[in-house]
């Protein structure tokens, strides 16, 4: 199979999909893969690093999308992208397909293979390539509230570890999963007050044994959430449902009480965020405020920290991503329950059910395909 690895072209996406180990990996298994010129500088892996453990250079996009069998990214295709992308085409990244009706018409109309690593699922319903990211969103979620809460940039003033004699910072946590935890973690580490909600009583049980003493756990409702907002500093929304839109936990009048010049990060933006208020951002462009609340809401949050994150993000995505240049995509898929999952549109066809509902699209179970 020819791998194709195009630069990745989101703002400020400095991620990489195959470092050179994944090169070597490929190319050991009798693959051919095609790197885009300058695609790993952002993460610190020169051309000549490519080149040395095997994967051919190419200049220009189009002439990976034109040759390759299966393209890896980071990111989901913009619309420069979709026109080179072929008919049969496997496509392996990060979709968040539920976040964008244009991406999935699109996809569609391609009659691509679209694989999404963000619903790669296993029987314990782990996310294995969704998580390297959400550890690193959820630790940079921590930082962020940090730096935003300062007065320069746009905060109330209030440092998250407080001082002796004065309180700390308090932040509200909505979601206890990988990203929740992390975050809790970081800014419970600074010092602040930390408040995690999430509606899994055995998750808050296991939080509660396992974070320090200034972390405190409530069920998540929206009672719960509407009072612990009236008189927080931050609130990191870390709600999810695999595949499908990010339920709206935090509502408009909710944003509209919390003290001015609060700070939001959403990091559930991919998937259209958790919070009414909440609509896309980019490095860029990071911040605006709405009912004088400061809003985060980057698309694309581990692509600040491009060296931990591509390195983080292959070594979960690389064994998937043999798996299917060894077998082809249909004989991964059937042997891989997990790799099924992440499935989401065969040959303009919805797979995953979670999309199709989004956006109101006929669903079609994989076994139905076949």
């Amino acid at each position: 199979m020819i791998v194709g690895v195009p630069k990745e072209i989101k703002d400020n996406e400095n991620r990489v999909a195959v470092t050179p180990a994944g090169v070597k990996a490929f190319k050991e298994n009798g693959h051919q893969v095609l790197t885009q010129k300058s695609a790993g500088l952002g993460s610190g892996i020169t051309d000549q690093e490519y080149q040395d453990a095997g994967a051919s250079i190419v200049e220009e996009p189009k002439d990976i999308f034109c040759q390759a069998d299966m393209i890896m990214k980071v990111k989901e295709p913009l619309p420069s992208e979709y026109s080179m992308i072929k008919e049969g085409q496997i496509i392996f990244t990060y979709f968040h397909f539920a976040a964008s009706r244009e991406l999935t018409q699109a996809m569609i109309d391609r009659k691509c293979i679209c694989i999404a690593y963000e619903t790669v699922e296993t029987a314990d319903r782990a996310l294995p390539l969704l998580a390297p990211m959400s550890e690193v969103a959820g630790k940079i979620a921590g930082h962020l509230i940090a730096y935003y809460l300062a007065l320069p940039n746009g905060g109330r003033g209030v440092l998250l570890g407080g001082v002796p004699g004065v309180k700390p910072a308090k932040v509200v946590v909505i979601g206890g999963g990988t990203v929740g935890t992390n975050a809790a973690k970081v800014a419970a580490g600074i010092g602040a007050s930390v408040i995690i909600l999430d509606v899994n009583l055995d998750r808050l049980k296991y939080l509660d044994d396992i974070m320090p003493k200034n972390v405190m756990t409530l069920v998540s409702n929206q009672f719960n959430i509407e009072e612990e907002l009236k008189d927080t500093d931050a609130l990191i929304g870390a709600a999810l449902i695999p595949g499908a839109p990010a339920p709206k936990v935090v509502t408009e009048e909710m944003v509209k009480k919390m003290p001015k010049h609060s700070v939001i990060v959403d990091v559930a933006i991919d998937q259209g965020g958790c919070v009414e208020t909440s609509r896309p951002t980019s490095h860029s462009n990071p911040t605006y405020l709405m009912h004088d609340v400061l809003h985060y809401c980057v698309t694309n949050m581990p692509g600040a920290f491009p060296r931990t994150s591509t390195f983080a993000l292959t070594n979960a995505t690389l064994p998937y991503a043999l798996e299917i240049a060894q077998k082809g995509y249909q004989k991964a898929i059937i042997s891989n329950p997990a790799l099924a999952k992440g499935l989401n549109i065969m040959g303009g066809k919805v797979t995953y059910k979670p999309v199709a509902d989004a956006f109101g699209y006929s669903y079609y179970p994989i076994e139905e395909l076949y």
